[in-house]
């Protein structure tokens, strides 16, 4: 890519602008930069700013969409901006499978496509992946596969992480997955610290999840050569750091039904081989410290559900270590989203909540536009499926007297005048109570010091709970003093990386998020002083690159 003179100044002069204020936000820093002497020095740069400002203001008031402003020339500058930041970033929610590259996963895909499980590959891929997936003959093939289309959603998405699946065959592969993965993040993203989600075992009873070699590699294979992997990569980068969170799935059919009667018996027997992995490889001890658990949650909510790991979490926890949930992630009906992560807090006690929407969702207005929606469909004579995704939250409305009127709903008959004032008030009291809820949970969330992990693009991609990306309710968690975190998911799959989730964040709210208080999210750097410092030797820096 050739760098014009134009952006270069422009990243002097906003580089500037952000340490002569100490990270204001982006909108007060770009009226700072047009009023400054930038129209003198370069009219095609004040252009620039010029027009990505007037492309912001339509973004806030609904008229362009995130990828405008993504694709307008200055966020180049944004993004050079956050990526020659003197600390790395922290990259707090990544997952081995869904973000490796597709020349690596070629690499080592290859190979098997052409041994002798030949035939059975062909099977599950065009199983996962419709007819039309194969043949597979080079890495552009791969990476279509890989990635996630605008039109698909959350079932789509786990289906699409079973091709890297594959490759998981040896320790060797590990090793040489989890360096890959290092470079790419350190070198592309300023990532320089990394909390890889990754599963210690791929059994599972479900045979369109079973993988070809995959019984044979033991958890030392999976955790030492992840290990392997990532120090090989910190001997060449002594700054860079790495957390192996071990991470079980909450579905029934996880678990290996061969050599165990239920999952409970699977997963207890899985901590024993963490707890002996710890005893057996001490260079373990200080990045072997948490787990996790993922997974498809809409029917895993109750107390029952929770109570199934619960034994296995509570003997990590007397050894050290720390519990991360995915949880409010995608739901039936927003109460049993709430309702999942209450549990996770009460039942297992979790350290950290993963993505954790449920929290943040308004809960008047999602109702209030599922009570829309709903109506104009009535008016239309279209009756609502008691199995979708509105049914069932129409199903959780507290109807008391009034149930004649869901069944009118359901089955297509126009309502009354008066039974939409019923719908109406049904509607307004569950969201109350509901609010009171989410509010209570996320109150003692906050009193109990449980971190919670941001991912805007897996969050607004994958659970249709957000009709645009500023609905994330980031912003309003730091507002509420929320312990935050960013990460990426699995970003090759989501056709994201770490700076792209800095942009997005920091451009959804660019009237109130400080860029000081998005580079202490997601540095972990709290030492306001400290960096202002940084912010000063990176002006003093990059005006050697300008002349």
């Amino acid at each position: 890519m050739i760098v014009s003179i134009t952006h270069k100044l422009l990243v002097k002069e906003f580089t500037e602008i952000v340490s002569e204020t100490n990270g204001i936000t982006l909108t007060d820093t770009l009226d700072l930069l047009l009023s400054s002497s930038l129209k003198s020095k370069n009219a095609d740069a004040y252009e620039s700013v010029e027009s990505f400002k007037n492309l912001l203001n339509e973004f806030i008031t609904n008229q362009k969409t995130i990828h405008d402003l993504i694709k307008h020339p200055f966020s180049l500058v944004l993004e050079e901006f956050f990526k020659r930041f003197p600390l790395k970033y922290r990259e707090e929610h990544i997952h081995l499978t869904g973000s490796l590259t597709a020349g690596f996963l070629w690499s080592k895909l290859k190979p098997l496509l052409d041994g002798p499980h030949a035939a059975i590959y062909e099977q599950k891929i065009k199983h996962a992946y419709g007819q039309n997936a194969w043949p597979i003959k080079s890495a552009a093939d791969v990476d279509k596969l890989i990635r996630l289309k605008e039109t698909e959603g959350f079932s789509e998405y786990l289906k699409i992480l079973f091709l890297p699946k594959l490759i998981f065959t040896s320790r060797e592969v590990h090793a040489e997955a989890a360096y890959s993965m290092a470079e790419d993040l350190y070198t592309n993203s300023n990532v320089g610290h990394i909390r890889l989600k990754f599963s210690l075992s791929r059994s599972t009873s479900d045979a369109a999840e079973q993988i070809p070699g995959a019984d044979s590699v033991t958890a030392d294979d999976v955790v030492m050569g992840l290990y392997d992997g990532f120090s090989s990569f910190q001997k060449k980068h002594p700054d860079f750091k790495f957390i192996l969170s071990p991470s079980f799935r909450k579905e029934p059919s996880f678990f290996d039904s061969a050599k165990f009667p239920n999952r409970k018996d699977h997963f207890m027997y899985q901590v024993d081989e963490i707890l002996k992995l710890i005893a057996k490889y001490p260079e373990l001890k200080d990045v072997l410290t948490e787990v996790d658990t993922v997974g498809d949650e809409r029917e895993m909510y109750t107390k029952q559900h929770f109570f199934e790991l619960q034994a296995g979490l509570r003997k990590l926890q007397y050894k050290g270590f720390k519990i991360r949930s995915h949880h409010g992630e995608t739901w039936h009906t927003l109460r049993h989203g709430i309702q999942a992560v209450d549990n996770a807090m009460n039942i297992w006690h979790i350290d950290t909540l993963e993505h954790g929407i449920s929290l943040g969702i308004n809960p008047n207005r999602y109702f209030h536009r599922l009570y829309q929606k709903v109506i104009k469909q009535n008016h239309e004579g279209k009756p609502v499926s008691k199995t979708s995704h509105d049914g069932k939250e129409l199903s959780d409305l507290n109807w008391d007297s009034h149930k004649n009127v869901l069944e009118k709903l359901f089955s297509g008959e126009t309502l009354t005048e008066k039974e939409r004032t019923q719908f109406l008030k049904t509607k307004f009291h569950t969201a109350r109570e509901i609010e009171q809820y989410q509010h209570d949970v996320l109150n003692r969330l906050i009193q109990k010091g449980v971190s919670l992990v941001a991912l805007p693009s897996s969050n607004n991609k994958l659970t249709g709970k957000f009709e645009d990306y500023k609905d994330h309710p980031f912003s309003w968690w730091e507002k509420k003093n929320v312990q935050l975190g960013v990460g990426t998911d699995n970003y090759v799959t989501l056709n994201t990386n770490y700076i792209q989730e800095m942009l997005i964040l920091l451009l959804t709210d660019p009237m109130n998020l400080k860029i000081t208080k998005l580079l202490m999210v997601t540095t972990g750097e709290t030492r306001r002083a400290y960096l202002s410092q940084l912010l000063w030797q990176m002006r003093k820096d990059i005006n050697k690159d300008v002349v």
